[in-house]
Formats: structure tokens, sequence, C-alpha cells
């Protein structure tokens, strides 16, 4: 068995193409609340939140096999319980060599039992590695015919890459994912907020280092899981379409699956032109949501009930109907759900 790193010269100039190339690719804490703060603070506040607690993903003693949680951008967690039965050895084709290959997650560390995806490439003259094959176990054997190759295996967004060399013998291959999951959702107070009210961006180092801050992750659900080499990550949550926006620092453990919970201080606002107060209100209304020095929050909203979440504050809204504008000033209070009229007068 050999733990091989990547190659130099040209051959180890291709192995750094195909994982640079491959790294492009989308792949598509049990729960540690981040506190709510004891004070209101502004929409454009930014918290930093340690991380909670982690569980395993490595297996537990005992026979229980829970599903393993998924994520629609991603390949599923290892399932937990005994490790996966090693398949028996396929027939190897004459003038073939058998290479074995397997991934864990770090050096003394559980093998991955499941959510891989192998990749084989051939080296060509022009440069340009040619896909060989692929396979999605956890351990398989893959015969080939003798000659250089880079394998390349993803775990959700981690991965490795090695050139490997066959010649008659048989050749066993362990990579090495330093990776972890995390789990996110939101929430207003005590209360969860619903799935396809809120989604999430996962971006790579912390908030406050300079840096690349394209996402790794975008449009994360509620309840996804995402698979990333350890490290530390920012979080942007998005509760609706207007200004509840709460970014989060979290570390992502080798090994874990990291639940994090980001609290909003927000509510959701139902708009309402009306001629007298409790009055029915009036179709066609144009509305504009505004802070108290003007910038604009909100605008183009059509209807007679439209609903707006906004982060805790104050606010101007405009109505505007039959060519005539209405204005007038509310208050978001953090959970309070509620309507605001505004008199048509």
């Amino acid at each position: 068995m050999r733990i091989a790193g990547t190659g130099t010269g040209s051959f180890g100039q291709l192995v750094l193409a195909v994982a640079l190339g491959l790294a492009g690719h989308p792949v598509a804490s049990h729960a540690q609340f981040f506190n709510p703060p004891a004070v209101a603070r502004p929409p454009a506040d930014v918290p930093s939140v340690p991380p909670g607690p982690a569980q395993s993903l490595t297996p537990p003693a005992g026979n229980l096999t829970p599903p393993a949680p998924k994520g629609p951008q991603l390949q599923s967690l290892p399932p937990s319980g005994h490790l996966a039965p090693t398949p028996s050895a396929p027939a190897v084709p004459a003038g073939q060599v058998p290479l074995s290959v397997s991934a864990r997650f770090g050096r003394d560390l559980p093998a991955i039992n499941g959510g891989l995806h192998w990749r084989i490439y051939k080296p060509e003259q022009n440069g340009v590695p040619r896909f060989v094959k692929e396979d999605k176990g956890a351990s398989p054997v893959i015969p080939l015919p003798p000659g250089n190759y880079v394998i390349s295996v993803a775990f959700g967004l981690a991965s490795a890459t090695r050139a490997v060399q066959l010649r008659g013998e048989p050749v066993k291959e362990v990579f090495e994912i330093p990776a972890g999951g995390l789990r996110i959702e939101g929430r207003v107070g005590d209360v969860r907020i619903p799935p396809g009210q809120i989604s999430f961006e996962l971006y790579r180092g912390s908030q406050f280092e300079p840096g690349d801050k394209r996402p790794l992750a975008h449009a994360v659900m509620t309840g996804d899981v995402l698979l990333v080499p350890e490290g530390t990550y920012h979080i942007v949550s998005n509760y609706g379409d207007a200004n509840s926006v709460v970014r989060s620092d979290i570390r992502v453990q080798t090994g874990k699956l990291t639940d994090a919970t980001v609290n909003h201080r927000a509510a959701i606002i139902t708009l309402k032109l009306v001629n007298e107060r409790g009055g029915e209100a009036r179709a066609n209304t144009q509305w504009s949501v505004l802070t108290p020095g003007g910038d604009v929050i909100k605008e183009s909203i059509v209807g007679a009930f439209p609903r707006v979440i906004l982060a805790e504050g104050e606010y101007r809204t405009i109505a505007r109907n039959d060519g005539k504008s209405y204005e007038g000033n509310f208050r978001v209070v953090n959970g309070v759900d509620r309507e605001v009229e505004i008199v048509a007068r």
C-alpha cells in the first residue's frame, strides 16, 4: 500500500491541471445555536459566531443504520453502522493490471464508506488528459492496461488527485480526504424558518479575511448537507429577498457533521392600503419600502396584500394607487409578524 504525493515534472503538472479542472465543477454541528444578540442590531451588522459541537461522521459501534442526510447539490454522507464489506475482486482481463483504490478521512482515521466518485484519466501527448472511466464504489478494484494514469476522487466539494503508474503487479492506493459535513438552518427567536423562505451561500475563509469571495455553494436549502474540506468558512444567510441577511463564521472538522443554526432578527410584514382603519385592502397597489433616510429596501411590490420579510428596524413605505401616492412609517419588531395599514387620505 502506498500513500503517494503528487508527482513532479510534466506528469506532475498534468496532475495539477486535472485537479484544478475538477475543482471548478459543482457537485452541488448536533445543533449548536448561534445565540441571538441581547440588543437590537441594525440590518447591516455582521455578527461572528463560534462553531458548535459536531457529530462524528465515522461509523459508531452497533448495527443502527439511519438514512444519511442528503442535499440536492451533493452526494450523501457515508452511512453509519458497520463498515461496508470489502467487495470481491473482479476478474482481471489478460494484459491488464488491477488498481485498488480507497479513501479515508486522514492518517489513522477511518475509511470513507460512501459518497465517493472516482475518475481516471490517461495523459496524452497534447497535454490534455483523456477520460478513461469512473466508479462510485467505496473501494473499487479497477482493471487497467499498464501505463501512467491520473486518479481523482471527489467527496462532495472535497477532492484528491494523484498520479499512478501501473506495470505488471497489482497496485493499491489509499487517498486521504480531510473533509467534514455542514448542515444549516435558520431561526427567528426559537422558531425555525420554514424551508423555501431561507437560503444560504457558503464561502471559503472568514468573512473578515481578504481574498476570493466567490461562493463555493449557493442556493443551499435548509437540511442540505455540504461536504467540504476541513477549514473555516463563512455563511451568508438570506431570509426572504429584502434585507434580512446574516453572516456567520463556522469551522468544519474532519470526519464531523457540523449543524449550524443562524438566528435572524426579522419579521414578516403584510402591507395594506385601505380607505379607513380596518377597511378592505385596495387592489392594484404598487409598494415601495425604504429606510427612514430614503434608501430603497424593496420596490415594485404589487398587490392588495403583499408580504415582505424585513430585518428589525424602522421603515417608511410608499403606496401608489390610481395615480396617487400615500406614505406611512412603521416599525419591525423581531419575531412579530403583522399587518401594516396605510390609510389613503
